[in-house]
């Protein structure tokens, strides 16, 4: 559905390019936009290489205990059915510990992880678990404590302070965390 709207609004934007001589304008304006998101992906791309490279490494030292250790009081509430020497639980810890450091995209492929050891775990294979549950709710909620993606994107786009820190955003996300797991 998404992309019947997008279409029209290429489609709309063209038309009255042509219909208001505007034409050159709307040719002009999609290459240039095109140059912003190339410069911008290329940007994001690295950034999230790089990151999702640390956390592969951190995963393999002695940074993942002491990750582990940091965040064992909360994980140990909030998945307390789950065996904390497993699989999913580390995946959950580094997954929880990237999306703190703001780096949602290098997140992703420990929380797909996270939840495929879950689903293993899981003796419903119908329905989802109380943690792959809780797991999901956390993960939406993405608690931010430095927002890397936010930096790397205003820095891209030429902000003159890209390393501002929104205090509100890690309140509304941390807010957000606590809806999740009360309305649980």
């Amino acid at each position: 559905m998404l992309s019947f709207i997008w279409c029209f609004f290429i489609l709309i934007s063209i038309i009255f390019g042509v219909g208001s001589g505007n034409i050159e304008a709307v040719n002009n304006s999609v290459f240039s936009s095109i140059e912003n998101t190339m410069a911008l992906m290329v940007k994001m791309l690295g950034g999230m290489c790089f990151w999702s490279g640390i956390m592969e490494i951190a995963m393999h030292t002695s940074i993942q205990e002491k990750l582990k250790n940091f965040i064992k009081p909360v994980n140990n509430i909030i998945f307390s059915k789950l065996d904390k020497d497993s699989a999913a639980y580390e995946n959950i810890t580094m997954n929880m510990a990237t999306n703190m450091l703001g780096l949602g995209n290098a997140a992703t492929p420990l929380g797909i992880k996270a939840v495929e050891e879950l689903e293993k775990t899981n003796p419903h294979k119908d329905k989802l678990s109380d943690e792959e549950i809780m797991f999901i709710a956390i993960n939406t909620a993405s608690l931010q404590i430095i927002p890397t993606n936010i930096i790397t994107i205003r820095s891209t786009l030429g902000s003159e302070s890209p390393r501002w820190h929104n205090t509100r955003s890690v309140v509304f996300d941390y807010n957000c965390f606590c809806i999740n797991y009360s309305c649980s």
